[in-house]
């Protein structure tokens, strides 16, 4: 009959979802109490609608690796050069601004364990920032690109970080030393990098300076008057960069 037809059906696809369904039900009641699961409700009850986000977790529970993007139009990185020399007194100390870089961190969140940074810098970016004519301008940043840092051959300058040692200073608050690998004008050489790092919901926010010798990567300092003023060997780099996911 078709009413003993329909219910045979009917009764053959609950016994096929109650299959389906059963092993589910009996994981789930097998991996949470009714205590875990009052704590639960409890959290999410408490917890307030600021706070942030808590990080993603892997399949076996542990929170996962983050990737923080830098934000260059947000950020701050400028070289520091400075003059000597027997007519010292008649050259100027410059500031060259990085105008186009790159670059990601990665990091385990509230930790900054696993801490990973890479960084490239176009090398035809740097731009002289001081107060001086646009002539003074032109020929400054004319002698570094092409004398100097010979953009035409090395257009990119890379850092890769190596080891990165974290010290925590207070709530999402961190002291980091990077050590790592940069590239500059065709040579890689070990540098370290002391900087003060904040992370506040999905911004992370680094600070700090660090000291190059130009010989130290086969870079030849400028010089005009046959010595009489030249550029320091030394450099100054101070950076403020802003990263988010």
């Amino acid at each position: 009959m078709p009413y003993t037809r329909t219910a045979t059906r009917l009764a053959a696809t609950l016994f096929v979802v109650i299959s389906f369904t059963l092993p589910f039900a009996n994981l789930l009641h097998a991996t949470s109490s009714p205590a875990q699961a009052a704590s639960l409700q409890t959290r999410h009850r408490t917890t307030p609608a600021a706070r942030r986000t808590p990080p993603a977790a892997t399949t076996d529970g542990m929170p996962k690796i983050v990737s923080y993007r830098i934000d260059a139009g947000q950020s701050k990185f400028n070289v520091r050069a400075f003059v000597s020399g027997l007519l010292s007194s008649f050259g100027h100390d410059h500031t060259i601004a990085v105008r186009d870089f790159s670059g990601e961190v990665r990091l385990m969140p509230d930790t900054l364990e696993s801490a990973s940074l890479q960084m490239f810098v176009n090398a035809r970016s740097l731009a002289v920032v001081d107060d001086v004519s646009d002539k003074d301008r032109r020929k400054i940043e004319g002698t570094m690109r092409d004398e100097v840092l010979e953009v035409g051959k090395y257009s990119e300058m890379i850092f890769r970080s190596t080891n990165v040692q974290v010290r925590k200073r207070g709530d999402e608050q961190y002291q980091a030393r990077i050590t790592g690998d940069l590239t500059l004008h065709g040579v890689t050489r070990p540098v370290s990098v002391d900087a003060q790092v904040v992370t506040r919901g999905d911004t992370l926010r680094a600070s700090g300076e660090f000291s190059l010798r130009q010989t130290d990567y086969k870079v030849t300092p400028p010089s005009v008057g046959l010595g009489t003023v030249k550029v320091k060997d030394g450099l100054k780099l101070t950076f403020d960069i802003i990263a988010r996911r």
